[in-house]
């Protein structure tokens, strides 16, 4: 196993883990404007942390592409027309331990929500004091925020499965949400995975993730983002009672979880899906 584990794998897995531990600690800015009455804030400063996990997926992209020239490489030196077998399953798994690190990113940000609910609590407080982004987070140094932050993350409510009735949140949103972080976590893997697959076309296939990653999109644009807001808006207004956004939360971080284990089981597919529309491009562009 020493092999697999590349410094190229670790960075990628590691950056992973951070991404979707930031994305699940987003999730606690919709219980914070619930708290705190400012919704619209709230938004913002999840926004604004939505982004920081996505410049830390940018980063990812260069130690996964190395990883995916080193069996290309070793093919076309050879004078191969495909990677053999064993190196392709070698690469297989570093792809899966990727993924896997999404999964372990996921536990990790679902156990420091206490501490992000707190952290968007209190950066809510902050920025309506200074007005300013930088200057709100800056506040976030200050060793009474960071004793308080620890103070969430080492003393969390009790947890009680009947906090969080499933009944109270749209079906649809749970399978939808399952279906975004499967496609999202397989998307950018699998393109580099179809580009090792099929080496003639290997350049195309490697910018087709949004082949995979699209189905997310209108996933989110279409059914998660809209129920969420309208979960949120309606316990503002007294429609529902606070429980069921948490309730929200924690099937959204459950079903996120499963997602990313559906994505080890359509990884492959997925791999063989763009590397079909990669080289169908390559042949029609020869016409």
């Amino acid at each position: 196993m020493t092999d697999v584990w590349t410094p190229n794998l670790i960075i990628a897995v590691c950056l992973t883990v951070v991404t979707q531990a930031i994305t699940i600690g987003a999730y606690a800015a919709r219980y914070a404007g619930v708290i705190t009455g400012r919704i619209a804030t709230a938004i913002s400063l999840f926004s604004l942390l939505v982004v920081s996990s996505r410049l830390a997926s940018l980063f990812m992209t260069p130690a996964l592409g190395a990883l995916a020239d080193g069996p290309a490489n070793l093919a076309t030196d050879a004078h191969l027309n495909a990677v053999p077998p064993d190196v392709l399953a070698h690469f297989e798994l570093q792809l899966r331990l990727i993924i896997a690190g999404g999964s372990v990113g996921i536990l990790i940000g679902a156990l420091l929500l206490p501490m992000f609910l707190k952290m968007f609590v209190r950066g809510i407080g902050a920025f309506e004091r200074f007005g300013s982004i930088p200057r709100a987070l800056l506040r976030l140094s200050d060793p009474l925020v960071m004793r308080d932050l620890a103070v969430a993350l080492l003393r969390p409510p009790p947890f009680r499965m009947a906090n969080f009735p499933i009944s109270a949140i749209p079906r649809e949103l749970l399978f939808w949400n399952a279906v975004l972080f499967a496609v999202y976590s397989v998307g950018v893997v699998g393109a580099y995975f179809a580009s090792v697959l099929d080496l003639h076309a290997r350049l195309t296939a490697g910018g087709l993730s949004g082949l995979v990653n699209g189905i997310g999109t209108i996933a989110f644009a279409l059914f998660i983002d809209p129920n969420t807001a309208f979960i949120v808006d309606q316990t503002v207004r007294n429609e529902r009672p606070r429980r069921d956004v948490s309730a929200m939360i924690f099937w959204l971080i459950v079903t996120a979880f499963i997602g990313t284990i559906l994505a080890q089981l359509i990884l492959d597919p997925a791999a063989h899906y763009i590397a079909a529309v990669a080289n169908f491009w390559i042949t029609f562009s020869r016409r």
